[in-house]
């Protein structure tokens, strides 16, 4: 085990972009130690943990995501993770048996929640429960991240079949926010 892999504690760095090797040399200088990193548009990264891709390609539709796997350890019941997209990129939308306990973290967005769509903002909480269509869009003038806690072990997304789409879509607000993505 690695310095960094028994460490407690992750530092919070913020990268020029997803593609960056390293940290803003300028936002390193001004740092106080252990603070994270906030300033500029770039992306949030915790040294010694991996950006993911959100899924897999092809897997489902989703925009410009990636997906950072915080806590996963066997003391924990639950794994929580950061999920940051791109403007105007958006999560899947999908429904679960697990629930989700969300805080957005950076930038602006709309958010769908079963028959309920809401425009969300750092430090917004949002709660998903089980078998609840829900959705996460970035707006199209900055990066949009939030963390969200889960259950470890859980069960696999469920997309809307053509029936529950149409039946979905009699709601005029969900029918509006779905549209945004094509």
């Amino acid at each position: 085990m690695t310095d960094r892999e028994s460490s407690n504690i992750r530092r919070a760095r913020i990268y020029s972009s997803a593609a960056d090797a390293g940290p803003l040399e300028e936002n390193a200088s001004k740092q106080e130690a252990g603070a994270p990193s906030r300033l500029g548009d770039g992306a949030f990264r915790w040294d010694g943990v991996d950006v993911l891709a959100y899924k897999d390609e092809g897997s489902a539709p989703f925009r410009a995501i990636t997906r950072q796997v915080l806590f996963q350890r066997p003391e924990l019941s639950c794994e929580l993770r950061y999920f940051e997209m791109a403007p105007g990129g958006h999560s899947t939308f999908e429904r679960h048996n697990h629930v989700h306990g969300v805080m957005i973290f950076r930038g602006r967005g709309l958010c769908l929640v079963g028959e309920e769509v809401r425009e969300v903002a750092a430090p917004d909480l949002v709660f998903i429960p089980p078998m609840t269509w829900h959705q996460f869009r970035a707006s199209a003038g900055e990066p949009f991240g939030f963390l969200c806690m889960v259950n470890a072990e859980r069960d696999k997304p469920q997309l809307p079949t053509p029936e529950e789409l149409a039946e979905l879509q009699k709601n005029p607000a969900i029918a509006a926010f779905l549209a945004q993505a094509d």
